[in-house]
């Protein structure tokens, strides 16, 4: 081989060689390292609940640790929709969230924000939880009923202090939802997620709260809540005897608080596949159903394509009720 040849092959190696990197890289196993899985909400919501037995369940079977990172921050979710959003599309950064998902970025547009994230960046995996929202006051608040808050409500219009995970976060829309229907004026405190909102329910900084089943359930059973009435079209077994709002006479009033995992929607279709195969197993697994049943909360399953659908037409409805809302702080 002549000098030229051998440039020639010298110049050709570093071509060869990236390309077979390249082409390792892409046959690579996923995953190939850590998976972070961002909850946009601090410890103690629906949200977290879902992300934490579902991430163990996660860990064993796909063979590589799965860190719960609560990011909470920007009402509602916002700050850690938009990490998740903004990910490298490979599968190793994932998103348990809720349905504020979509309202987020409405509510940026209504106030004429600049929109952290849009709805169409995520692709719908699995959805875990879907629970009716139930409305909570203190134990030691004089109201027995809904009508009773309601009388009281309007003798005090904007006195009465109700907590959220956020300006419109899932637990401020379903309470305004309410307020509007009942002609009501409520005061709105917003904190960084439902766990801070019951907490200060519990403290007496706050006096009334929209929340999941699975998040009241004990409170409730250690008599230092009390449940007034459910945003669901029909009552729950984990709570028999409380009302739905349409029960009580507000027709327009229906609101669930569900739980889902998504990835960025560049995620490649093999990934997916893995993703979807393994929350298919995931949702089945023991500790993953006597977890969510011990906290009223059932598993509530939709595999990538019914999820899709699903998160479709109740974006399309909260978005609607957002734009009825208007805005309220």
């Amino acid at each position: 081989m002549n000098r030229r040849e051998l440039l020639k092959a010298a110049a050709v190696l570093p071509l060869a060689s990236t390309a077979l990197t390249t082409v390792a890289s892409a046959q690579s196993p996923y995953p190939s390292r850590n998976i972070t899985m961002i909850v946009p909400f601090p410890p103690g919501g629906q949200a977290d609940l879902a992300a934490r037995p579902i991430g163990q369940a996660l860990e064993r079977i796909l063979g590589k640790p799965v860190i719960v990172e609560n990011r909470a921050g920007g009402g509602g979710g916002s700050v850690g929709n938009a990490a998740a959003a903004r990910a490298e599309p490979d599968g190793h950064t994932l998103l348990m969230t809720l349905s504020s998902l979509a309202v987020l970025p409405e509510a940026d547009r209504l106030f004429d924000r600049p929109v952290a994230y849009e709805v169409s960046q995520f692709a719908p995996i699995a959805r875990v939880l879907a629970d009716p929202t139930l409305f909570a006051v203190p134990a030691s608040a004089p109201w027995k009923t809904l009508q009773d808050f309601v009388d009281d409500a309007k003798k005090r219009p904007g006195q009465i202090p109700y907590g959220s995970s956020g300006p419109y976060g899932t637990l401020h829309v379903a309470m305004e939802m309410f307020a509007a229907s009942a002609g009501i004026k409520l005061l709105h405190v917003p904190f960084r997620g439902a766990g801070p909102a019951l907490t200060a329910l519990l403290g007496g900084t706050i006096q009334a709260v929209a929340s999941a089943p699975g998040t009241l359930k004990q409170q409730v059973e250690d008599g230092k809540m009390r449940v007034l009435a459910n945003w669901g079209a029909e009552r729950i077994k984990s709570f028999p005897d409380l009302p739905t709002f349409k029960e009580l006479g507000y027709k327009d009033v229906e609101f669930y608080i569900w739980a889902g995992l998504f990835a960025q929607s560049a995620l490649s279709a093999p990934i997916m596949t893995r993703l979807r195969q393994a929350m298919a197993e995931a949702v089945k697994a023991p500790e993953v159903v006597k977890t969510f049943e011990a906290a009223g909360s059932p598993v509530a399953y939709l595999d990538a394509p019914e999820f899709a659908k699903f998160v479709a037409e109740d974006s399309a409805r909260l978005v609607a009720a957002v734009k009825k809302i208007g805005k309220v702080e």
